[in-house]
């Protein structure tokens, strides 16, 4: 059974810990007042693969503080992960600038590949949500972007990000493959 780690990071207020709780229906902070996670919160779960028979993994999710603060803490957090998801709120026009910070602290002093990275614009209740085109950053445009609406479609967000957790353990098991055959030749 794999281990894998998945970092939830990007601005402060975009919406990390709803999507968290959401994704691994654990209570918390789901509405309502906001109140900002403090350095990293880790939920930890077990998840059965999508369209792998009974495949498992034990999956830690670090739901990471966007703020800046923690900055110092964010190397021992990205130690050992397999997977970064930048959360981001589109409504804001900040946060599109902001998501190519979080891009170079954590996406490129990782040797992650594409399948392993996602973006998530979240959009928080009562906002416009309709999927407009993002103008994004060269090196961000290339990875997955979905949408993720709690109110409209709860459901979708759930299997997409679930999606992606199988990717992250496809490339990690291949990573795997090759470096077994490497000591083997």
């Amino acid at each position: 059974m794999f281990k894998v780690k998945i970092l939830f990071v990007g601005p402060t207020e975009s919406g990390k810990t709803v999507l968290a709780n959401f994704l691994f229906d654990t209570t918390g902070n789901t509405g309502g007042e906001y109140r900002p996670t403090k350095g990293v919160r880790i939920l930890e779960f077990e998840s059965k693969l999508e369209g792998s028979g009974d495949k498992t993994c034990e999956v830690e999710l670090w739901d990471c503080s966007g703020n800046f603060k923690f900055e110092s803490c964010w190397p021992a957090l990205m130690k050992d992960c397999n997977g970064v998801v930048i959360i981001f709120n589109p409504d804001v026009p900040s946060h599109l600038k902001e998501i190519e910070t979080w891009s170079s602290m954590f996406i490129s002093t990782q040797s992650l590949q594409d399948k392993q990275l996602l973006l998530i614009a979240h959009h928080k209740p009562g906002s416009d949500t309709e999927e407009k085109r993002l103008s994004l950053a060269p090196n961000l445009s290339r990875l997955q972007l979905i949408h993720s609406n709690l109110e409209e479609e709860p459901e979708d967000v759930r299997h997409a990000f679930f999606r992606y957790l199988g990717n992250v353990v496809t490339a990690m098991s291949e990573s795997r493959e090759l470096e077994e055959m490497s000591i083997i030749t």
